[in-house]
């Protein structure tokens, strides 16, 4: 028998009542992300299932410690599935769970034409630090009642309560799919996908690493084998296109297991997150990948902090210090007073003795 709401209720209360911190946790598959957790574990792997389904109406509502690969495997017997990709981390209680998916806010390659997991939250109920039950947003696409807080929860790391349920937006599996190669320099890979983006192809991922941009293309058949024929390229037989978009998703690619060897020699991992029309940062040294066409880009590098912050803000954008044994640098962007101060209130209203996740997205929250 799963863990009942009531429990998580009460160890809410007595952590409040003692202002105890709580480590907010599923499987542990995030726990390198954002800054180190601290608190006492309240475990929610087993706060898990699937509390309804409407393949129909294209909504899943779905338990916080679900994992993430239970929910697809029951959406790809309808032939749906999350299109926002989200990454599926291992960590010590096995793959990622739905309310650490949220909390996080990651997204996968398809985000940039399918947009990212918080468009895809419709809505979340929440335990906050007084032990009330919350409910935000709706289960039908197009609800909007509450709809910003839910988008809130996404990427909030667990610091303003305990995700318990999530409404998610689902979408039907692509009917046809195909990936092209391309031999380009960096430079050049960005004016092209910046040319292809204004045009009407059904692009779906892209991905630039080490000299070669390859596409994925998805849609209608049609519409699929006309793109084909208009972009060229060289086309990659999807037993060999499949198996590396599932490690470009759930990191474990060739680039992100050479990042994983650089970080054991104190190099670090970055997220950059930019306009899709940024230039070429070459002069970064180290190595680099380009998803979403252009607007995520990934160095593995071992430059100062403040050298990649500042050439991300140079061009419009931010860096999340995404992998490091040292993140003294702050894992993410630091914040302007305004915003911090916006984030404070927000951290008050939900969680007024701070006992969620503190420090888990700043320090000081």
């Amino acid at each position: 028998m799963g863990m009942q709401l009531e429990e998580i209720q009460a160890q809410v209360h007595a952590a409040s009542a003692s202002a105890t911190p709580l480590q907010l946790r599923g499987h542990g598959s995030k726990a390198f992300y954002g800054e180190a957790p601290r608190g006492v574990v309240l475990d929610l792997s087993e706060f898990s299932g699937i509390s309804s389904y409407e393949p129909s109406e294209l909504v899943v509502t779905v338990k916080a410690g679900t994992p993430i690969t239970e929910l697809e495997q029951m959406l790809a017997e309808r032939q749906q599935h999350l299109a926002f990709e989200p990454p599926r981390f291992k960590g010590p209680g096995g793959q990622g769970t739905v309310g650490g998916m949220v909390a996080t806010g990651l997204s996968g390659p398809a985000r940039a034409s399918m947009g990212a997991l918080r468009e895809h939250v419709l809505g979340v109920t929440l335990l906050n630090g007084r032990a009330e039950v919350l409910s935000f947003g709706g289960t039908v696409m197009k609800n909007v009642a509450g709809y910003d807080i839910s988008r809130l929860i996404a990427g909030s790391m667990g610091i303003l309560g305990v995700i318990l349920e999530v409404s998610l937006k689902v979408l039907p599996r692509p009917v046809a799919q195909a990936t092209l190669r391309f031999e380009l320099g960096q430079e050049q890979a960005l004016q092209q996908l910046n040319r292809w983006g204004g045009q009407a192809l059904p692009l779906n991922a892209s991905a630039w690493w080490d000299g070669a941009l390859l596409l994925r293309l998805a849609g209608a058949q049609a519409a699929v084998d006309a793109a084909t024929r208009t972009l060229g390229g060289e086309p990659i037989d999807t037993a060999l296109a499949e198996p590396f978009w599932q490690g470009l998703r759930d990191h474990h690619d060739e680039f992100f297991q050479g990042a994983e060897r650089a970080l054991e020699h104190g190099a670090k991992l970055w997220r950059l997150s930019l306009p899709q029309t940024a230039p070429a940062l070459t002069h970064l040294h180290g190595e680099q990948l380009i998803e979403w066409g252009g607007a995520q880009r990934w160095v593995t590098t071992a430059l100062p902090g403040r050298q990649i912050r500042e050439a991300a803000a140079q061009v419009g954008g931010h860096a999340t210090l995404f992998r490091a044994a040292d993140k003294s640098a702050g894992a993410f962007a630091p914040l302007s007073a305004p915003i911090k101060q916006l984030h404070q209130r927000l951290k008050k209203s939900f969680d007024p003795q701070g006992i969620f996740n503190p420090g888990r997205l700043y320090g000081d929250l």
